[in-house]
């Protein structure tokens, strides 16, 4: 569910009308609601409603400051995977005891820093990764809170490039090393045994992968407490999908998804930790662009926007679809024509949509791009020497800027000429 709907003909996010922003700040634009973030994080809230369960938004799918504030002050703990996330999480005002530190790759710098602010927990995803977070936490005189993030090598049956729970993927620890390298853990200095993770991928539409993996996860449980540590939570990861496509039945529900949960892992007394993000924040936004011209080319027909892949990259990566509706209402009821969607960007993967049967558009029209809130401007680029695009979040009868439109002088400034070209 979302909160954009036709108000007098009109695309209006909540109260407020998209054109009217557009004409305000320009296009192309991103634009999330509130009540559809609001709403996202209580309906997971109240399907995990009996069940010991921290939910930590995972920071990665929209790092805007204002959308994690947002969650934040619904009670919403963080999922960070970088030093600069966990910034972007402690400048919003997430307690310290509420963030997780996820990663492949955490450098040494960046444990130290989160040492210094007590996070809740590391989920660790090697052995070299464990003995340096050991050496770095004994020197400071601090304890790691940990879970091993445990590939399970199941297949979540989603794009290959979001995939991580199998054997072949880089994420986390073969699940037949559990045993010994928790052993391990328990010997070293600074380390403080607490939990497991597990996240077999992103947009994953069936139940099936999360019950298999949370079958082999009691089995580590019981396995891991029959050697003597304790386990006191299990991190489920992130991963539940959402509809992109308005005519197809969706993925599984929040509570059909935490009733896997129960069934599998509700007797063992573990305090689940959740990370969604998608699922939150993806219904909540779209990205609004501006039609420059309709081109009929001796094969095809293109609809040119001012939005591009430097923009909204997913289509482009992930082959994602993404439904188009017009600002306009009036403009849906043109007879449909087949054509390509497409930005300026000097490349031929530059397209948002291809191959669609959409009402004609003319030069000036408005579009949506619609369940563009995740991985969309937290993946955007300067391709080109494109400038970021503003992003504003919708309360109501409300709007706000929560991220200005960048300017040239920014970008280029970013530059400087060394002494020999000065």
């Amino acid at each position: 569910m979302h909160h954009f709907r036709y108000v007098a003909g009109v695309l209006h996010a909540e109260g407020v009308s998209l054109a009217h922003i557009a004409e305000a700040i320009g296009t192309p634009f991103y634009c999330y609601a509130t009540a559809t973030l609001e709403r996202h994080y209580r309906v997971l809230q109240e399907a995990f409603g009996d069940l010991e369960t921290l939910i930590c938004y995972a920071i990665k799918a929209n790092s805007n400051q204002a959308v994690i504030a947002t969650l934040a002050r619904l009670g919403a703990g963080m999922d960070v995977v970088s030093e600069g996330e966990l910034r972007r999480a402690r400048a919003a005002g997430v307690p310290a005891d509420k963030i997780i530190f996820a990663g492949v790759g955490k450098s040494a710098g960046e444990i130290a820093y989160a040492l210094g602010q007590d996070i809740l927990g590391f989920n660790v995803e090697s052995e070299p990764e464990l003995r340096l977070l050991s050496e770095i936490a004994a020197s400071g005189g601090r304890k790691a809170r940990i879970a091993f993030r445990v590939n399970p090598n199941v297949d979540a049956k989603t794009h290959a490039k979001i995939s991580t729970g199998k054997a072949e993927n880089k994420f986390g620890i073969p699940f037949e090393d559990a045993p010994r390298l928790y052993a391990a853990a328990a010997q070293l200095p600074g380390i403080e045994i607490a939990g497991i993770h597990m996240h077999i991928g992103s947009q994953v539409t069936e139940l099936k992968p999360f019950r298999d993996a949370f079958t082999l996860m009691r089995e580590l449980t019981l396995a891991l407490r029959g050697q003597g540590l304790r386990i006191e939570h299990l991190d489920i990861g992130g991963g539940l999908g959402v509809p992109y496509h308005a005519d197809n039945a969706g993925p599984p529900t929040p509570q059909d998804y935490a009733q896997i949960v129960r069934e599998k892992l509700g007797d063992l007394q573990l305090k689940i930790y959740l990370e969604p993000g998608r699922v939150i924040v993806a219904n909540a936004g779209v990205l609004v662009a501006r039609v420059i011209y309709a081109k009929r080319g001796r094969d095809k027909t293109f609809t040119i926007v001012d939005a591009a892949m430097n923009d909204l990259i997913r289509p482009t990566l992930y082959e994602a679809h993404h439904e188009i509706w017009p600002v306009e209402e009036a403009a849906r009821a043109g007879t449909p024509v087949r054509q390509d969607v497409v930005g300026p960007v000097c490349e031929t993967g530059d397209y948002l949509a291809l191959e669609r049967d959409l009402a004609p558009f003319a030069a000036g029209d408005l579009l949506a791009f619609m369940t563009a809130g995740a991985y969309g401007a937290a993946m955007a680029s300067t391709y080109n020497t494109r400038l970021l695009v503003p992003e504003v979040l919708v309360r109501g009868a409300d709007y706000a800027v929560v991220r200005p439109r960048q300017t040239y002088e920014a970008l280029i400034g970013q530059d400087h000429l060394p002494d020999w070209l000065g």
